[in-house]
């Protein structure tokens, strides 16, 4: 594991797109461990994982709630060694898809959820401003539930902290984190804060040969 003292260790060193997993379709488990990204549309998923990644526009972003069709799957290696996967998963509340789109997406969200070996860790986004809410707790029952033999890791990230105060920031983030159960960290896409303590807690949980 990196030295807290060395941020350098935690240097994305090479990011790149592997592959898609659209309604329909299947891809085999990797051997490298996978973090997947949830959350509300246009709750910042996209600017977070680009921050990660160290990479200004590898996961798209979109002015359009709900764009992501598919669930896509980005690998990164950093200067350390270890080889993860991140994996930017359709966002909830699809306000504009029908609702057979709807229904499509979330047995294709359900299915990797339920059944990817190679799902180490969850990331769940929450907007700052709104806290936590029935559908962010909803997932995290269905994932304890689903799961009892293989569980995963945990942790939530309350995104546009740079929309309010520090001390509002902070206090929201405090919130969050006693609502949801689990571990909260702040993060602001405007300035990058928060970055490294998110990759610390990552890694830290991951198997020993993926960090």
């Amino acid at each position: 594991m990196p030295k807290k003292s060395d941020s350098n260790h935690l240097q994305v060193v090479d990011a790149k797109f592997l592959y898609a997993i659209a309604t329909g379709s299947s891809a085999p488990d990797g051997e490298q461990s996978e973090i997947a990204f949830a959350g509300r549309s246009n709750v910042g998923k996209s600017s977070l994982m680009n921050r990660l990644l160290n990479r200004k526009n590898l996961v798209r972003t979109s002015s359009t709630p709900g764009c992501t069709r598919q669930i896509n799957i980005f690998e990164a290696r950093f200067a350390h060694g270890p080889v993860v996967r991140l994996v930017d998963l359709p966002g909830f509340g699809f306000a504009k898809r029908s609702k057979g789109e709807r229904a499509q997406w979330g047995s294709l969200i359900e299915n990797y959820l339920t059944h990817r070996d190679s799902l180490k860790f969850i990331v769940l986004l929450v907007d700052v401003r709104r806290g936590i809410e029935e559908e962010e707790k909803m997932l995290l029952d269905f994932v304890r539930q689903t799961r009892p033999d293989a569980p995963v890791h945990f942790l939530c990230v309350a995104t546009k902290t740079d929309k309010i105060g520090r001390p509002q920031a902070a206090a929201a983030t405090a919130r969050i984190q006693k609502d949801a159960g689990i571990k909260t960290l702040s993060f602001s896409a405007l300035t990058g804060e928060g970055t490294e303590p998110i990759w610390r807690s990552i890694l830290s949980a991951l198997p020993p040969k993926s960090a």
